[in-house]
């Protein structure tokens, strides 16, 4: 069986390169044997952090139920929720999670898992 094809195996930290199908890491962008870029892993929209919160949820929290603090309880951060919910009849509450509506829109999931990953 000298001329059959080696068969290669991946490891768990490893991919096939789409072009040649060599093994390289995960994490390449670019093939080391045939030099094609790779292309980056899709982006999907409710990608959920390593703390089991979803960004995309937190946001639509903040714009449908923004004034009565409901993101920021889903956020684990319960001390501001407790203070949207005393001023919700200012409509000061609605303005700030209409603000953070678009922060959360506009963060990086890293920086979501950052700022909120701590708390749980």
């Amino acid at each position: 069986m000298q001329g059959a094809a080696a068969v290669q195996t991946k490891g768990a930290d490893e991919k096939f390169c789409v072009e040649c199908g060599a093994v390289i890491r995960a994490r390449a962008e670019i093939c080391p044997q045939c030099g094609v870029r790779q292309a980056p892993p899709p982006i999907t929209a409710a990608t959920v952090a390593p703390h089991g919160k979803s960004r995309v949820t937190a946001a639509l929290f903040a714009f449908f139920l923004g004034g009565f603090g409901a993101h920021r309880f889903y956020l684990g951060r319960v001390g501001t929720g407790l203070l949207y919910l005393l001023f919700f009849w200012t409509m000061i509450p609605a303005f700030i999670a209409f603000v953070e509506f678009i922060i959360l829109l506009t963060m990086s999931d890293e920086a979501f898992a950052a700022k909120y990953g701590s708390k749980t």
